[in-house]
């Protein structure tokens, strides 16, 4: 009876202990569950929308079987988010709900493993990680969901396999037979490692976690019983490891001078990023979306401390094995090497704007968490003050998550972020351009700029931030300076055909056509189905007196891309005036069916119509120019024509005198309207 009472008392406690953390954990995220799309979540939702990924199931399709579909390939991640679409479209608090209900999974598992393996202080440790603000970015941040996804997948996976492998248990406790192993949980974990592979994969350090927590159970690692099952998961990780490799390069582009780190400064970063993330989790203040991207000096010795630091910790728990037990080698080890992919060595695109992230660090916290439950659960044993320990913990784990709560915060809309990112950071190129961006779309245009020079005072700086300036600084009509800034961004990314075209306009509007000719044909040559670009060269061609290169040009841009309504516009209106009458009129009229409502195309259209000897259908046209731009002195006048021309003298003279009162130096019209007066009178 006692027994049964005992036990119901246990699983009453636990169930308290559940409770309370998982409203510890509401309370946590509950700032972020109504939070807005932020930074890069697009890459997921809206940017995959507008490429038809997410309307129907060829979408889906697409995202599995092409490599380049997606962001990255994380197909797994992107059916998540083409269901997410599927259910509730872009409103936002489902995704937020999903992202938590996966982390709190996986604090779960997490628990549960650490059971398994007779890890003391388990349920604190699983605490810690639910509710430990370095954790908030990969759960507050929409676009992280590969991050919670995978590490559930990693750690069901982890479980599958300890069941296959007879839970690892330690000597001299008998071990199945190879024929007496559960054949169906080994299958179980490879496909669950696939799938952790398929949502991130930054995940491919299970078989090697196996490894080594084979090692630290039993203390010997055994070719054929231990290493043979591994195989096929190494082999998956490899193949996986080097897709991802070759999108990262090829598609995200994480190549250029922020990645260009010879192996020395490579072994700095990663030296310098293990110690900043094993401070963060130990101390988590002053935590920031995006950190500095500090420089690196691999030729002074002080660079070398946190590298050498490193590694001479892993190598002195190892030599200390015998003294402190293989425990925590085998955390430092979990934790080093499942950092190893993001700490520099392997380029990845995060590397362009910080050596650090908090999401970096999720899977690799697991080890330090469970070294330090169990260390602190062993110390309040030896000191034989539970209830002390218990409050003490308890009081750390709610520090925790008001820490968390700040940080969840943080990701309520884009402003939020990038205000609190510059409170950190105030010289953040990546802040600054995005926050320039947000104020520019919301006419805040003063600040904009303010921030968009900002972005480009810590070098090597972003080019887009340059990019963006000189828009506004052209919008302004300062040219001068924003061909300067158009140059410093094409320094910094050479390749960019936007920055070209735009850098070809600028030069234009100040008569510096060849130069302008020169970015077009670069543009296009970047680019070669850049239609706006082939546009601008054949404006820009025209004033120079090109008429054939022009044309060609103009006829290249509506070849590109058929919709494009300045295109045929400037085309049709080239062929009129060359005489060429029937093929512009079929320009001309595309123009306007794509853009209704614009006079300029209205009034040119009504001139070829006259050309082509239908007057009153060109009366029709003229008249919806002056009425859709009653200040166009040219539209006045060529409407007053047509009239004359049908005898309408009266209405002629009256469109005349407005012609001449919107520009009183306006000879064509004067000559014109001393002509109908004329006319009248007789």
């Amino acid at each position: 009876m006692t027994s049964v009472l005992s036990s119901r008392w246990g699983w009453a406690v636990r169930g308290a202990a559940l409770a309370a953390v998982a409203g510890a954990l509401y309370f946590a995220y509950r700032p972020a569950l109504t939070g807005e799309f932020v930074w890069d979540d697009d890459a997921w939702t809206t940017r995959l929308a507008e490429q038809g990924l997410l309307a129907n199931v060829a979408g889906l399709g697409r995202m599995w079987t092409s490599l380049t579909a997606a962001q990255q390939y994380y197909p797994l991640t992107a059916t998540t988010f083409w269901l997410d679409h599927q259910l509730w479209h872009f409103w936002t608090v489902p995704y937020h709900v999903e992202n938590l209900l996966l982390h709190a999974a996986a604090a779960g598992l997490f628990w549960r493993l650490l059971r398994k393996l007779e890890v003391p202080g388990a349920g604190w440790a699983a605490a810690i990680f639910a509710l430990h603000p370095l954790m908030a970015q990969s759960v507050a941040w929409i676009t992280e969901r590969k991050n919670v996804l995978s590490l559930v997948l990693y750690l069901s996976a982890l479980l599958a396999y300890g069941r296959f492998a007879g839970g690892w248990v330690r000597p001299p406790a008998p071990e199945p037979a190879a024929g007496g192993r559960r054949w169906g949980q080994y299958g179980l974990a490879l496909i669950l490692f696939a799938a952790a592979l398929l949502a991130k994969t930054t995940t491919v350090s299970l078989p090697a976690a196996i490894l080594l927590i084979v090692w630290w159970r039993r203390g010997t690692i055994r070719l054929v019983e231990d290493v043979g099952p591994t195989l096929p998961f190494f082999a998956l990780a490899g193949a996986l490891g080097r897709v991802t490799a070759w999108v990262e390069a090829k598609h995200v582009i994480a190549q250029g001078p922020e990645w260009a780190l010879t192996w020395p400064e490579r072994c700095v970063v990663a030296g310098r990023a293990f110690w900043f993330y094993v401070g963060k989790l130990a101390w988590p203040f002053d935590l920031a979306f995006v950190y500095p991207r500090w420089p690196v000096e691999a030729g002074s010795v002080g660079a070398w401390i946190a590298p050498g630091a490193a590694v001479a910790l892993l190598v002195g728990l190892w030599l200390g094995r015998r003294t402190w037990g293989r425990g925590p080698f085998a955390a430092a080890g979990f934790f080093a090497g499942t950092l190893l992919p993001v700490l520099g060595f392997f380029n990845g695109y995060f590397m362009r704007f910080s050596f650090v992230w908090d999401h970096l660090v999720y899977l690799p916290s697991l080890a330090p968490i469970a070294l330090a439950a169990a260390g602190g659960s062993r110390a309040a044993g030896a000191l034989r003050a539970p209830r002390t320990a218990i409050g003490l913990a308890v009081l750390a784990l709610a520090g925790l998550a008001g820490l968390t709560r700040r940080e969840s915060a943080t990701y309520r809309n884009l402003p939020t972020l990038w205000e609190a990112t510059l409170a950190a950071d105030p010289l953040s190129p990546l802040a600054n351009k995005n926050y320039a961006d947000w104020l520019r779309d919301h006419g805040r245009r003063d600040e904009a700029i303010f921030h968009y020079r900002r972005a480009g005072e810590r070098g090597p700086g972003l080019a887009e931030a340059h990019y963006n300036l000189g828009n506004e600084l052209v919008r302004d009509g300062e040219l001068a300076e924003a061909i300067a800034q158009y140059r410093e961004a094409l320094a910094l990314s050479p390749r960019y055909a936007q920055t070209h075209n735009n850098l070809g306009i600028a030069l234009s509007q100040q008569g510096r056509y060849e130069e302008a000719i020169a970015e077009f044909r670069q543009a296009v040559a970047l680019e070669p189905r850049y239609a706006v670009a082939e546009d601008n060269l054949g404006l820009t061609l025209l004033r120079t007196g090109d008429r054939g290169g022009a044309r060609a040009h103009f006829r290249i841009a509506v070849e590109l891309q058929p919709g494009f309504a300045e295109a045929n516009y400037n085309l049709g209106k080239l062929l009129r005036e060359d005489g060429q009458t029937g093929e512009a009129l079929g320009y001309l009229t595309a123009s306007l069916r794509i853009q209704p409502h614009d006079p300029k195309a209205e009034d040119e259209l009504g001139l070829a119509l006259c050309a082509a000897g239908q007057v009153p259908q060109a009366i029709a046209h003229f008249e919806r120019a002056v009425q859709w731009a009653p200040q166009s002195p040219e539209a006045q006048n060529n409407l007053a024509n047509a009239l004359a021309s049908t005898g309408r003298v009266e209405e002629a003279i009256d469109h005349y005198h407005a012609a001449l009162k919107l520009r009183p130096d306006f000879p064509e019209a004067s000559h014109n309207l001393a002509l109908a007066l004329a006319l009248a009178r007789h």
